[in-house]
């Protein structure tokens, strides 16, 4: 059984609504608590995103049978409370068991004694998929421009940008990359083996220490700093032969696993799934030791297309954006449209794709969700001549520098006082950027592409979710401090006429 929100208090809870906070503080939790307050205050946004969330989420299963589970509000609030403190599921975990505001807001009391478990955070927070998140954004976003007082005439001018979100892995070497491989088949084929009967594996632990041994032999190999020909020729040789002595190991251990693995005969689903799982990793050690031997012993370069920079996380991209003091980034870039409102419209997980690829794509996804948007502006990464006859399509104002020498109409183009207002006024998208890096975007904590475009979205949701509860916070302090003027005037007033 599962419900938006639980109908009937408990004795001691308060509701959502009444929830009160400290205008004093600083913290961000209580402005992100503030913004859902308001989702949840504005029957309108209620309605809605509750709608899309009953509507998505087990759609074929019936939600008034069977055992009480997280209600869809309490799944929004985690979600959004995660990604904004930019903190993983142990630390969710402790704050929604402890911290009294955030117990609140998701429905209990104080004689409520109901504590969350890590695995539950984790089931349920997942369940939103990316297209779900991104329509409860459009929700979210309409909202804002409510509380922004934006009339309906008004056009919204955009600003678009990339940055890179790094995927949670280490620097990648083909050493290191074996050595993962190797370690995740020696210690899935020892416990699968356990538990089949099969024996062989008694000596996992020193199988293990063999191939890190060899790993770290290897890689020491590279460090000398010899520049005399005759000790260069015998350092090369000896780099040679540590490495054929670590394919040598690996291969063996491979051939051990995979004999292992044949004679395991019970082919239930659970054994099947461990099977397949082990033969993804001996898929990644068998690309790694042939790319290692045609490397080093061969002398042949790897070309880029066949690298892997991670076997966990195999969508990882190898991207270098010439930044100062960052040569290189792991992970995939990320575009987004920020309007003046400081709302992000749209944003794009860019899977081997460059900035000029996805302009347009994000303009015409944007314009379909928000048909007010009039003008955006862009960097010259996105400059492509298709970009510029396609983009006038959708924009009634395109401000996308050109690359290279301009010719004398560009000129004048790039001159015109809207042209460059909007242009300097695109740096601001870098404000947006870093907000989204500081709550949530900086590391990526979920596993695999869809984990990935998850967590981007829910990232999204809540840095929205944040500016209306910023919004909304100003206001409060404001009307906090005409009652405080006005209780003061009124004391005045008492004293005179004391």
């Amino acid at each position: 059984m599962r419900v938006t929100q639980n109908q009937q208090m408990l004795i001691g809870e308060v509701d959502v609504s009444k929830v009160s906070f400290d205008l004093r503080s600083r913290d961000d939790i209580p402005k992100i608590l503030r913004g859902l307050q308001h989702i949840y205050s504005t029957e309108t946004l209620r309605e809605n995103v509750f709608a899309l969330l009953e509507k998505n989420i087990a759609p074929t299963i019936d939600k008034a049978n069977g055992r009480p589970g997280m209600t869809l509000w309490r799944i929004l609030v985690c979600g959004v409370v995660r990604l904004d403190l930019n903190c993983d599921y142990d630390r969710l975990l402790e704050l929604v068991n402890q911290h009294l505001s955030l117990r609140e807001m998701l429905g209990h009391g104080p004689f409520d004694e109901h504590l969350y478990s890590l695995q539950s955070l984790k089931d349920n927070v997942r369940l939103l998929t990316p297209e779900l998140l991104d329509q409860i954004n459009q929700i979210v976003v309409a909202g804002g421009h409510v509380l922004a007082k934006k009339s309906p005439e008004q056009n919204l001018r955009g600003r678009c940008d990339s940055f890179v979100l790094e995927t949670h892995v280490h620097f990648p070497t083909d050493l290191n990359l074996l050595m993962d491989a190797m370690r995740k088949i020696v210690t899935l084929t020892t416990r699968l083996c356990e538990s089949q009967g099969v024996a062989g594996w008694r000596q996992h632990a020193y199988l293990l220490k063999q191939i890190n041994r060899h790993a770290r032999t290897a890689q020491n190999k590279k460090r000398s700093k010899a520049k005399l020909p005759q000790l260069l020729e015998k350092n090369q040789q000896a780099l040679i032969e540590a490495h054929q002595d670590y394919l040598h190991v690996a291969q063996s251990v491979l051939d051990k696993a995979r004999a292992s693995l044949a004679e395991i005969t019970l082919m239930d689903s659970m054994v099947i799934g461990q099977k397949q799982e082990i033969e993804g990793f001996m898929v990644h050690a068998d690309r790694q030791i042939e790319q290692i031997h045609r490397r080093v012993i061969l002398g042949q370069p790897i070309a880029h297309g066949e690298k892997v920079f991670s076997i966990f996380e195999p969508h990882t991209e190898w991207i270098s954006k010439g930044k100062a003091g960052v040569p290189v980034e792991l992970g995939l870039k990320v575009c987004i449209l920020e309007d003046q409102h400081q709302f992000i419209l749209h944003h794009k997980v860019m899977e081997h794709l460059s900035d000029e690829q996805v302009a347009l794509e994000m303009v015409s996804q944007a314009k379909n969700r928000f048909p007010s948007l009039a003008v955006c502006s862009f960097d010259k990464g996105f400059h492509s001549k298709a970009n510029q006859e396609g983009l006038n399509e959708y924009l009634e104002q395109v401000v996308l520098p050109r690359k290279g020498k301009l010719s004398r109409q560009a000129k004048e183009t790039q001159s015109a006082p809207e042209f460059v207002r909007a242009r300097r006024a695109h740096s601001a998208v870098e404000s947006a950027i870093n907000g989204l890096e500081v709550h949530g975007l900086d590391v990526c904590l979920d596993h695999g592409i869809e984990g990935f475009k998850r967590y981007v979205a829910w990232a999204v949701v809540a840095r929205n979710i944040h500016r209306i509860g910023a919004m909304v916070w100003q206001q409060d302090v404001k009307q906090e401090q005409r009652r405080r003027d006005k209780q003061a005037k009124s004391e005045v007033k008492q004293r005179r006429r004391a």
